[in-house]
């Protein structure tokens, strides 16, 4: 049966053949069983009922018109799009350019695995870490606790070339070491190393090492510390003098794992500005928190494990009270009445050492400072060859990177609230030893 024009399609009730709808006031409209004359019934009924309601046939199908093309128009407007090339560009350009460090700096980084034998059970085992190329004549940089007592060392270069590797020196303050393989110099891709001196937080870290064996993996978050340190000597070795601990280490968030100490850290020139050497968890695992040696560490080292196998440091003997916590002198300034909030204060110096040597003193009274005992009247050091240095870890930094033993330096210090010059002689630091210390405890 044919439908009446219209239909449901403009809101009106579509009727049987057989019922007849209600009578709108003043039009007939009966349904006829004809098939022939029904269609034209129909297209009568309906516009005669449009005309009663005000709505004009030709206006109606313009409307549906005009809401076809709204609706395409829409469509087309909402149609997704890719983005301008430039818009991309910037977008990614930060990806750029870690991939760009990658590609240049990725060939320098070596897989490093050293074998050791346990003296107690006769076990071998293996050690996995990464390194870096040094120079074309197969220097090769790497963490000081992968290679130590080893008795056996490979290095895998790039295009999986492995060739052993000779032990040239290795130093437990600063967790550096030197290898040296015998490879053709053209698969030996050197990274500069730069300057960390300047480095700020905030700034980007990249680390490209060889986590759980995944070679030439790249990690990258911010500097976020600065000025830490580390006990790597009495970490690696327990027949080292206690108190000495590397100074100005680097704390970052670039993911480090298993594998990955060594792997050089760079910054966005593709410098190297630090070595990854350590990182802070309760489960082993990567938390957030790892640590790497300073560029300007590695300048002051290398050349010496390169040259003679060791590194000699500088030693003053001298005992400072740690401070961390607020027991820094900028902490305890209010509590001791210090004139100053920047420096060393002394808890006591080494007998015999080129402090004892000198007329620098420790302290000589035990106070207690929120819940903790000091041990204050000792000097206040302030400033080492006109170069003022804010606490410990400035001072140590500054002995490790600029000066050698036998070296004379002139201390600025503040004893009784006066200032006076001393001149010491550095000697070089103890491995190990059990010196007498002059603090509270022997003057009082």
């Amino acid at each position: 049966m044919d439908q009446p024009l219209g239909g449901s399609a403009f809101g009106l009730p579509m009727f049987p053949p057989t019922i007849k709808p209600a009578r709108l006031p003043g039009i007939a409209i009966h349904l006829l069983r004809k098939p022939h004359i029904l269609p034209c019934l129909s297209l009568f009924a309906c516009v005669l009922l449009l005309s009663a309601c005000g709505i004009e046939i030709g206006g109606s199908a313009e409307l549906g018109r005009q809401s076809a093309g709204a609706g395409a128009a829409a469509t087309a407007a909402h149609t997704p799009t890719a983005l301008p090339g430039e818009l991309l560009a910037t977008a990614d350009a930060d990806y750029t350019l870690l991939a760009n460090i990658y590609e240049r700096a990725s060939p320098s980084v070596v897989n490093i695995e050293s074998g050791r034998i346990n003296n107690d059970s006769g076990d071998i085992s293996t050690q996995r870490g990464s390194g870096f190329v040094y120079d074309k004549q197969g220097h090769i940089i790497t963490n000081a606790h992968l290679v130590n007592n080893a008795f056996q060392i490979r290095v895998t270069l790039q295009n999986a070339v492995v060739v052993d590797a000779q032990l040239l020196g290795a130093d437990s303050f600063s967790d550096l070491a030197v290898l040296k393989v015998a490879a053709d110099a053209a698969r030996l891709n050197p990274l500069w190393i730069g300057e960390s001196a300047g480095l700020k937080v905030g700034q980007r870290s990249i680390v490209i090492s060889n986590p759980f064996g995944l070679s030439s993996s790249m990690t990258t978050g911010i500097v976020s510390g600065l000025g830490r340190t580390l006990p790597s000597a009495e970490l690696l070795d327990g027949e080292s003098m206690p108190g000495f601990e590397n100074p100005s280490i680097i704390q970052i968030d670039a993911a480090i794992n298993p594998g990955s100490s060594g792997g050089p850290l760079l910054d966005s020139g593709g410098r190297v500005i630090g070595l990854t050497t350590a990182i802070r968890s309760n489960s082993g695992q990567f938390q957030g928190i790892g640590f790497a040696v300073p560029a300007d560490t590695m300048r002051r080292v290398i050349p010496e494990l390169i040259e003679r196998g060791r590194v000699d440091y500088s030693w003053m003997g001298i005992s400072v009270m740690r401070e961390d916590g607020g027991f820094g002198v900028a902490g305890l300034s209010g509590a001791l009445d210090l004139p100053v909030d920047r420096g060393v204060l002394l808890r006591g110096v080494i007998e015999g050492s080129p402090a004892d040597s000198a007329g620098l003193r420790g302290g000589d009274r035990l106070l207690e400072v929120r819940g903790e005992s000091v041990c204050a009247g000792g000097d206040l050091l302030v400033a080492i060859n006109d170069y003022h240095f804010a606490d410990l870890d400035e001072l140590v930094t500054y002995l490790v990177q600029n000066t050698r033993p036998g070296d004379v330096i002139e201390l600025l210090a503040i004893r009784d609230k006066l200032t006076i010059e001393v001149k010491l002689t550095l000697q070089t630091h103890p491995v190990a030893g059990n010196q007498r210390l002059l603090d509270c405890s022997a003057t009082g």
